[in-house]
């Protein structure tokens, strides 16, 4: 039997103390972390950059197939993700934590374990936080902040008629992932002696379970100085993602259908449940892989790069948002996208 220590006997103090215990600092710009009212940073003439994401039990992640490990994890990763969307770097982040009694002191030491590894990882400093007990369920907060030089970060909304669309890495293979688990979960809850069969699938659910922000594709465009004229990550699914381009920087696009990146054992699990591959990569979501869009006569500095992959151009807004089947049909782009709120 696995010990079990209740978080109430440490206090929060305590609680704050254990969780915080074996904080490394790794950068110059942090001056104060945590143990004080606040962290004080300075970035060295840097402009910052900050971004929030929360977290919600039964909402965004379903403790039945998730590892506390990998949650942790996932829970940096995708607020990383939104300061390299920026063209920006992150730096450090803050953690807040609401849980109740279900969570054993061991249980959130797990769940610190992925959060650790996160910063160690993508090189970000854990500067501080708050912890709450809550009624029921799990709810994870983080602030991530990042640093760019002076102007050089990149918005949504300055996309330009001409422009080329790309995206990084491949799309749709966290989507399937999550179908993978669902499915098990709803025949482990109507037969609980069925071992689940995750079929091997380990490239989609990795996908959906431990996600990857991508440094590499900031670094990459800063090295050969391409600076995108717009840029988000994927987190909602491809489509909706064009979709808030479009709008906010008041263009249109064509995309390409044969050009959006599906891995093959993405394509191949998809044909498996039946699914449509291409609708997977428009619809999914959770791929954080980076949407950008740049001007053309910067596609020669790219073509060697098998992580970006340019999917379509920018247009007249009056054109609207189009996308050319295989088959060479057009279809209106409709954002169907992952909705918290539905």
């Amino acid at each position: 039997m696995e010990e079990r220590t209740e978080i109430n006997s440490l206090g929060e103090f305590g609680l704050i103390d254990h969780l915080t215990r074996n904080i490394e600092i790794h950068h110059a710009g942090t001056v104060l972390g945590v143990g004080d009212d606040a962290a004080v940073i300075d970035h060295f003439g840097k402009q910052t950059v900050v971004s929030t994401d929360m977290l919600v039990e039964g909402i965004h992640f379903d403790l039945m197939y998730t590892p506390l490990k990998h949650l942790g994890y996932k829970s940096v990763v995708v607020n990383l993700s939104d300061i390299y969307a920026m063209n920006a770097t992150p730096t450090q982040i803050l953690l807040s934590l609401a849980f109740s009694n279900r969570l054993s002191l061991e249980a959130l030491d797990e769940f610190y374990e992925g959060v650790y590894a996160a910063c160690e990882r993508y090189n970000v400093d854990l500067v501080g936080g708050d912890t709450s007990t809550s009624q029921k369920g799990f709810v994870i907060s983080v602030t991530a902040i990042g640093e760019v030089a002076p102007d050089q970060y990149v918005k949504r909304s300055t996309a330009q008629k001409g422009d080329l669309l790309c995206v990084s890495g491949d799309l749709g293979g966290a989507f399937l992932g999550l179908t993978i688990l669902e499915r098990e979960k709803q025949i482990f809850l109507e037969n609980p002696k069925i071992q689940p069969d995750l079929e091997n699938e380990t490239y989609a659910i990795g996908r959906q379970l431990k996600p990857e922000a991508r440094p590499d594709i900031v670094e990459f465009l800063a090295e050969k100085g391409i600076r995108p004229t717009a840029m988000m990550d994927v987190s909602d699914g491809l489509s909706s993602e064009i979709l808030h381009i479009c709008k906010q920087s008041e263009v249109g696009c064509v995309l390409y259908e044969e050009k959006i990146p599906v891995h093959e054992e993405a394509r191949a699990l998809a044909m498996k449940l039946g699914l449509d591959p291409t609708a997977c990569a428009l619809s999914g979501g959770e791929d954080y892989e980076l949407l950008f869009t740049m001007k053309q006569e910067d596609y020669d500095k790219i073509t060697l790069n098998e992580q970006i992959a340019v999917i379509g151009y920018m247009t007249d807004a009056a054109e609207g948002a189009h996308i050319i089947t295989r088959g060479g049909s057009k279809h209106a782009i409709t954002a169907q996208g992952w909705n918290a709120f539905k």
